[in-house]
């Protein structure tokens, strides 16, 4: 019986702490699509299709 892990969508995840299930996929919904931002030096990857963050 495989656990799958809970995804809080509210929260933004750093991927040094919780890195890609599979390499440039959606942990949460397996979506490759993301939108991109830059600030303060920081590179955010967030999904399109589920909305989830990840600190890259």
């Amino acid at each position: 019986m495989e656990i799958k892990q809970e995804i809080d969508l509210s929260v933004t995840y750093n991927i040094r702490e919780y890195p890609d299930i599979k390499s440039g996929r959606c942990d949460n919904c397996d979506s490759a699509q993301f939108k991109s931002s830059i600030k303060n030096m920081i590179f955010l990857r967030e999904c399109r299709k589920c909305g989830m963050k990840k600190v890259v």
